[in-house]
């Protein structure tokens, strides 16, 4: 009887241990796990239910994820605590505040979606194993149960063109360097920033297995990459292969397509499940984006190209649905319009801007959207990885709820983040995550009072006030603008005197008043004393002031350009060197937070090498994506230099001020009368590139203190 009596002991405890949501409660805060009571119950709609029994918290629903959902609206709404990127872990407290009457919550969205096959580069390329557990666990706080995996594709294709006849060298000719391997996958480029060591890519497959057991574990449904009918631009020669030519990238020459009614198409994107299956299992969904920003589909059946993509993921699974992204012409309807309604979701990838769902002011309009296909509302927001708050708060609020209530929202299935970077201006990620949960119409000024009790704890006039001005400026980008992301700081820019936007399809205009920011900081500033130990409060703080002073640096460099064009040598001299010591002042503050600093992003390349020389691999490929991009040819004449800019702590030193410093020193000798040669910038861009100095990844400097000083020195 002991014996029986131990064994159901361990039996319960084990099962106690594997409820997803049990874990993401240790992980939080150690033993937080016992102050709640997690229930599933059986419905067709995802819901959740917030109660109490005792002093616990009850959360009821319907599967894992909505658990989590509810268990973030819990802390968020109830007991102030917001979990988010730059802070996964809290403590919570030993009373929890109780619900006093039982709130539900539901939602028709049955996808939440998220990731751009860029955020897999600009983002988490160098991703370990401890941040991707933290990232999941954000996705299931946040609702998402349809989440791109893209991990470890690389050796799938590995095995898959060892299979073909291709030796080592060419296979890692083809395939991209870690920094690069999104712009690979949609069929952009081949191999530029490798050759991979074999580590990379046996590290990849253990990591990729280890996501998708957490994704499966929640009741994700990890999208897997599947075959459209890339190949080496080589094929033709190597294997004899029936293959279009889609042109050049940027600068780069992309991979070739196999044309669906080559005998082998079949054969090959067999092979490429098999391998995908051996690594990774089956999926229920996969994505596939044939002919991506500009690919050309000249002498391409496109409908029989559909159908063989269709054909081929169908025969790994009958059920499996075809996930495409809508950006540009794509998907074109000859290749979508003959597949049957429910073997394709749509992603519209940029909605809040250029939506392709129906919105008649669009610049992409199709009247009648994805016709019979589902669709996922999808917000893109961030541009390569850039630096800056930016939204269109009322926008995204607005247009949500008329794709809902128009006559396409009636395949309508969800809402997505198609955010080319991620871990920046977390106000819109937990607006956009919201919105399905709540049916009503969301009054964008109530809402952000709740958004500063569940991010700071306590509602604060002051510091609503400072989000209002912010709501109503910055982040209330017009619903016109196609901006592609942040007001990017100047002080990134590639110097010139025509600088106004730093990459080059930014698209920028000057939709707020700068001094809205600069107000909203002074606001910030005067409470911070009550919000020291505060995590989210600082970080705020920390990026606010940040764009404030980004801010002050365009007004100075409207002076630099017109002393420079009167000739008032005196007034250049003072106001550039006034430019240049706000790009140390900028790069002082953000030392103090680690989510800023360079060192971060290249520490985490580095510590996913073996050996000296994978380190210095993947440090390169960290340099070069957030500088030049590209090679020469890529970088200046692709247009990709500073495309991935950031204002980190470090760069803005030792990049960004040094290619300044260079360029007023030219027009003073100009303005002196001297005739200096020319400015190579990827010559003085390079060195950086290939440097190896190290940067520190620790906070440097106490934050809410160091804020006030720079503060004072800029704007007092």
């Amino acid at each position: 009887m002991k014996i029986f009596h131990s064994f159901l002991f361990c039996f319960l405890f084990l099962s106690l241990q594997a409820h997803p949501v049990q874990g993401l409660l240790e992980r939080i805060d150690k033993g937080a796990s016992g102050k709640f009571i997690l229930e599933l119950q059986k419905s067709d709609t995802d819901f959740f239910e917030l109660d109490q029994e005792g002093d616990k918290i009850v959360i009821r629903a319907n599967n894992y994820v909505s658990i989590a959902t509810g268990l973030n609206w819990y802390l968020k709404y109830y007991a102030g605590i917001h979990l988010s990127w730059n802070g996964m872990q809290v403590r919570l407290p030993d009373v929890l505040p109780p619900v006093i009457q039982k709130e539900r919550r539901e939602t028709n969205s049955k996808y939440r979606y998220n990731f751009n096959y860029c955020t897999y580069s600009y983002t988490m390329a160098f991703w370990d194993w401890e941040r991707w557990e933290k990232e999941i666990d954000w996705m299931a706080l946040h609702g998402v149960n349809l989440p791109l995996a893209l991990t470890g594709a690389e050796s799938v294709w590995y095995n898959l063109l060892f299979r073909l006849g291709y030796t080592k060298e060419e296979i890692n000719e083809f395939i991209a360097g870690p920094g690069f391997l999104g712009w690979w996958l949609m069929n952009n480029l081949e191999g530029w920033g490798g050759p991979n060591p074999d580590n990379w890519y046996t590290q990849q497959i253990d990591l990729q297995k280890k996501i998708l057991k957490r994704m499966r574990e929640y009741g994700m449904e990890p999208v897997l990459p599947g075959y459209s009918g890339m190949v080496p631009h080589n094929a033709n020669e190597k294997l004899g292969l029936n293959v279009s030519d889609p042109g050049t990238w940027n600068g780069y020459r992309r991979p070739a397509f196999l044309q669906p009614t080559d005998p082998r198409f079949e054969e090959i994107s067999t092979m490429y499940y098999h391998e995908m299956e051996q690594l990774f299992g089956k999926a229920n969904f996969y994505s596939m984006d044939p002919f991506h920003e500009g690919g050309s589909v000249d002498g391409v059946d496109l409908q029989a190209a559909g159908e063989a993509i269709r054909k081929a993921m169908k025969k790994v699974n009958p059920n499996a649905v075809w996930v495409i992204q809508a950006w540009q012409e794509n998907p074109r309807p000859a290749m979508i319009d003959p597949l049957n309604a429910g073997d394709l979701l749509v992603l519209d990838l940029y909605s809040e801007s250029r939506p392709q769902w129906g919105d008649p002011t669009s610049k992409w309009y199709r009247e009648k959207g994805y016709g019979k296909h589902g669709w996922i509302y999808c917000m893109l927001l961030n541009y390569g990885g850039n630096v800056g708050l930016h939204g269109k708060m009322k926008h995204v609020i607005d247009s949500y709820y008329q794709a809902v209530a128009h006559t396409n929202g009636r395949t309508l299935q969800g809402i997505g983040m198609t955010m080319e970077g991620s871990e920046n201006n977390p106000v819109m990620y937990e607006l956009l995550t919201e919105l399905p949960w709540r049916p009503e119409y969301v009054d964008k000024e109530e809402w952000l009072q709740q958004y500063t009790f569940a991010r700071y704890g306590k509602i604060d006039p002051v510091v609503t006030g400072a989000w209002q001005i912010l709501g109503n400026s910055i982040y209330n980008c017009p619903p016109a603008s196609t901006q592609q992301g942040t007001h990017e700081s100047v002080f990134c820019a590639r110097p010139s005197l025509s600088v106004y936007q730093v990459s080059s399809w930014s698209e920028m205009s000057d939709y707020y008043d700068p001094w809205d920011v600069i107000r909203a900081a002074e606001r910030m500033i005067s409470v911070s004393d009550q919000y020291v130990g505060c995590n989210n409060f600082e970080y705020d703080l920390v990026d606010i002031v940040r764009q404030a002073i980004a801010e002050k640096g365009r007004m100075i460099y409207a002076v630099i350009q017109k002393s420079y064009k009167a000739k008032d040598r005196e007034l250049f001299v003072s106001a550039s060197n006034r430019f240049l010591e706000l790009i140390l002042l900028q790069d002082r503050l953000l030392a103090v937070r680690p989510e800023f600093k360079v060192g971060t992003w290249i520490e985490q390349a580095r510590s996913l090498g073996k050996t000296s020389g994978e380190k210095d691999l993947y440090e390169w490929n960290a340099r070069v994506q957030i500088t030049t991009w590209g090679n020469r040819d890529a970088a200046d004449k692709g247009g990709l230099r500073d495309y991935a800019h950031k204002e980190w702590n470090g760069i803005l030193r030792d990049f960004y001020y040094m290619r300044w410093k260079i360029y007023f020193d030219y027009l003073s000798a100009t303005l002196q009368g001297e005739n200096p040669a020319p400015i190579d910038f990827y010559a003085i861009e390079e060195p950086w590139i290939c440097s190896k100095n190290p940067y520190p990844t620790e906070p440097e400097g106490n934050g809410i203190s160091t804020v006030k000083e720079i503060y004072q020195q800029i704007f007092e």
